[in-house]
């Protein structure tokens, strides 16, 4: 799917929308601390989807999908007053792998420097 500069735009906006609305109209403790890293809106409209992250493990992860999608219908009612859509899309929350394996591969990489010995460039007189 290409993404337009429209479509563009309108996911950076039901992202802002929806990381405000997490932050001042949820009150569930499962969603503390979540971070809405981006939004995808298909290219029909009718859905939307949500990545999450937060801190902490699986089981966290667990308890924050569950309380999104708790909160799904209060979420998505202040999302429609928030955001100029003809048709409100559903929403799909997910939680954004990608910051855990950047992560990861940061590590990997760290370790492996670490392993390595350091070339000198100084020549022994």
């Amino acid at each position: 799917m290409k993404i337009t500069p429209r479509t563009r735009k309108l996911n950076e906006s039901i992202r802002e929308a929806l990381a405000s609305i997490l932050l001042e109209e949820v009150r569930d403790p499962r969603v503390d601390f979540a971070t809405v890293t981006g939004a995808r809106i298909s290219p029909d409209m009718r859905y939307a989807d949500i990545y999450v992250i937060t801190h902490g493990d699986q089981a966290r992860y667990d308890d924050l999908i569950a309380g999104l999608e708790s909160a799904k219908g209060r979420i998505r009612n202040e999302l429609g007053k928030r955001v100029a859509l003809r048709f409100l899309p559903a929403l799909r929350f997910h939680i954004d792998q990608s910051v855990d394996e950047g992560m990861r591969i940061s590590v990997a990489l760290r370790e492996e420097a670490e392993r390595r010995p350091i070339a000198s460039d100084e020549t022994d007189e």
